[in-house]
């Protein structure tokens, strides 16, 4: 059995006999310093900076730290958008 197959029975195991929650988990796994693409949400609370100011930032047509996922869904580039809070004095 290759390890591509184990995988869902060791989650099933996992989630079956610990007290860790799939939300807690996912949410848990991977520090946000450590992704390399953030939610709104994540952004949000790595930089201290609004949702509402970052989703007009990502909308805005000359953003550069934008990762449009299909039609609706955009995620942060983190590198380039802490290089960009980095030479910014206000947003």
């Amino acid at each position: 059995m290759d390890s591509c197959c184990l995988l869902p029975l060791l989650n099933k195991i996992l989630w079956r006999y610990t007290d860790i929650s799939k939300e807690d988990y996912t949410t848990t796994s991977c520090p946000l310093w450590a992704k390399l693409n953030l939610t709104i949400k994540e952004a949000a609370e790595y930089s201290n900076i609004g949702e509402n100011r970052l989703r007009e930032l990502v909308d805005s047509p000359n953003c550069t730290f934008v990762l449009s996922v299909g039609n609706k869904k955009k995620l942060i580039k983190r590198r380039p958008f802490e290089q960009y809070i980095e030479s910014k004095d206000w947003i």
